[in-house]
């Protein structure tokens, strides 16, 4: 809603983010989707985080990931709190 802060945990916080629009990207892409989506970016995340989906085939995509484009990724278990700093 364009906030310039929000409240968490009874704190302010400032918003520094900006909303980008993805067009022709589900949230349902395939294997092969996914790979040439990441594969497109201009600049190489830190970290990717592969949060949806079933055990194994997030395993092998991250496998893929790690061993193709040398990239960072985490599985985190359910309910795990990840500190990003920015």
């Amino acid at each position: 809603d364009g906030a310039s802060e929000l409240r968490m945990f009874g704190e302010s916080v400032p918003v520094n983010a900006r909303i980008e629009y993805v067009s022709g990207f589900s949230g349902h892409a395939d294997y092969n989707e996914m790979l040439a989506w990441l594969m497109g970016f201009n600049k190489e995340p830190e970290k990717v985080f592969l949060v949806h989906g079933e055990d194994e085939p997030r395993k092998a995509l991250a496998e893929h990931i790690r061993k193709n484009l040398g990239w960072d990724v985490i599985i985190p278990d359910e309910g795990e709190s990840v500190h990003l700093d920015f």
